[in-house]
């Protein structure tokens, strides 16, 4: 099969960018097979050991398919993937999507319950993993799941026994014809953090990754002469689908492990980088280091950045020569709001982009006036550009696409020139540094410790303008806990980023009537004089 050029690697400029596209090609093998019949020999992914032509990643596709088949993986299964910014994540998503399975990507920091659930719920069969991550693996209860192998990253040795079939990752097998898989077919199954209960596992379509590649793409201005850099893991839907913005755009992706501020310009000097992805958290920290000939010495002209405060904007692209574009996607729906630069309001989320529509409205999901603010409801009018629910879920996603809107759960605002403003979450969840953090997980961690006779957990605001956890304390009679070694309980049980900075142990905390806890008030009360400070203390988590 031969795909015309055109149809999948220009023409991305424009609204409602790559509609000739028939809606049939419109899944990872037709673009990877598009790909490389147009620019087989032009660079595509490199983690900086590996790189990859497009041929390179169709071969890498159909013969991962090969060995994933020769395991005993069907077309529908789901494989677990935890695993940092390396070819090898790649090599398992692509060969998941060319063989019709599900790849189901997990944070790398994710321990204990959480870890548990999203094992559980998603049903994999097999489990691909670095062999560092063995330990948090091992403290599972495995007999409970459906795995039956692991395959280990790196050396292939485990550092915790694991009670299951566990081998090295095996090496690319014989290639596999692509599976007849349609645009609407799940490719992959993200974990979103929940709100007031467990992770949710959203279905994301092979349309979906196809229209935030295109989406995307069109607003940056990309073309087949760029190179994209990102440091953001590739388990997140931001970073996995700027693999598809190159793939469609005829531009290249290149990865990182992880952030660094005293590394990041230097970085993007020597990968010769022309766009790179930034969350909101990221641009006052790099802001926050002294000046050096490095933030101008590099080619970057704009960085997808949403959730940047608005007084950071013209600061940050004067001192550093970048143009950072807002907007606004969650992992459910796509690049919904936000356009080009030249659309672009600091401080603002951006007027929806071609192929969406956007409605504010009032709990009984009536529209409110522009002005008023409401809850942010979405729809997209092409086919699959949106996730298709949550894995296991019925009674979640009937409750979020509810009168065939989505939900949002975000609170906005919208004025008379079509802008959205984030106002706060609806929501009781917290964001950290990029990451979603149930504030249900954390407090059932909490809760599990023998000494805690009540927990609530909930964000207070940083000196970085993003969310931190916090959690109020209720010990059991006669303890004698402290907040390091509350923390200390908590570090194996739960990601590091979810592990609360600040810990106040109370009397008691506000319920309603029925005996509810009143986090509002919480909230309100903040951070106080006899709040144990983590960072303050000097405590180093074991990553941080």
């Amino acid at each position: 099969m031969k795909v015309p050029t055109e149809l999948s690697l220009t023409g991305l400029a424009g609204a409602g960018p790559g509609h000739t596209l028939p809606a049939s090609q419109r899944t990872l093998p037709a673009l990877l097979k598009a790909r490389a019949s147009a620019m087989g020999d032009a660079p595509l992914f490199s983690d900086r050991s590996t790189s990859w032509t497009g041929s390179d990643a169709l071969a890498a596709a159909s013969r991962r398919a090969g060995a994933l088949k020769a395991a005993g993986i069907a077309p529908g299964d789901r494989v677990a993937l935890m695993c940092s910014n390396r070819v090898e994540f790649m090599e398992i998503v692509l060969g998941c999507g060319w063989l019709g399975a599900v790849v189901v990507p997990i944070n790398t920091a994710s321990r204990g319950m959480p870890l548990q659930h999203m094992l559980a719920n998603s049903g994999a069969r097999l489990l691909v993993a670095e062999s560092s991550l063995t330990s948090a693996i091992a403290g599972l209860e495995l007999s409970t799941l459906a795995l039956e192998r692991v395959w280990l990253i790196d050396d292939g040795n485990a550092e915790a026994s694991l009670p299951l079939a566990c081998e090295p990752i095996p090496p690319l097998g014989e290639a596999v014809d692509a599976s007849n898989v349609g645009p609407g077919d799940t490719l992959a199954i993200l974990y979103t953090s929940g709100t007031s209960g467990l992770s949710k596992g959203v279905v994301c379509p092979h349309a979906q990754f196809y229209w935030w590649g295109v989406y995307v793409a069109s607003h940056i201005g990309m073309t087949r002469e760029d190179i994209l850099y990102t440091v953001l893991p590739l388990f997140h839907t931001n970073a996995l689908n700027s693999f598809f913005q190159a793939l469609i755009s005829g531009a290249s992706l290149i990865v990182d492990t992880r952030f660094s501020a005293s590394r990041f310009f230097a970085a993007l000097i020597e990968t010769r980088a022309t766009v790179t992805f930034l969350l909101g958290a990221m641009v006052p920290i790099l802001l926050s280091k002294p000046s050096t000939d490095a933030e101008r010495a590099h080619q970057v002209r704009i960085a997808l950045a949403p959730g940047v405060p608005e007084q950071f904007h013209d600061p940050f692209t004067e001192r550093c020569s970048i143009r950072l574009l807002d907007g606004f996607g969650s992992t459910e729906t796509n690049c919904v709001l936000g356009r080009g630069f030249s659309d672009q309001r600091p401080g603002w989320m951006g007027r929806v982009a071609a192929g969406f529509e956007a409605r504010v409205v009032d709990e009984h999901d009536e529209p409110v006036p522009d002005g008023q603010t409401g809850e942010l409801l979405l729809r997209a009018t092409e086919p699959f550009a949106f996730a298709t629910g949550y894995f296991g879920m019925p009674e979640k996603t009937v409750e979020a696409w509810r009168n065939l809107w989505f939900h949002t759960g975000d609170r906005v605002v919208r004025d008379a020139d079509g802008y959205y403003k984030f106002v706060d979450r609806l929501k009781d969840a917290i964001r950290r540094r990029g990451e979603n953090i149930s504030s249900y997980e954390v407090e059932q961690t909490l809760l599990s410790h023998p000494d805690i006779e009540t927990a609530a957990v909930y964000a207070v605001r940083s000196e970085l303008a993003e969310d931190e956890v916090m959690a109020a304390v209720v010990l059991k009679a006669g303890s004698t806990l402290t907040p390091a070694a509350l923390v200390a309980y908590c570090e194996p049980r739960l990601a590091y980023f979810a592990i609360p900075r600040f810990i106040e142990f109370m009397r008691d905390l506000p319920k309603t009537e029925n005996g509810k806890i009143q986090k509002y008030k919480l909230r309100e009360r903040g951070i106080v004089s006899g709040t144990w400070d983590r960072e303050a203390a000097g405590y180093h988590l074991k990553r941080a």
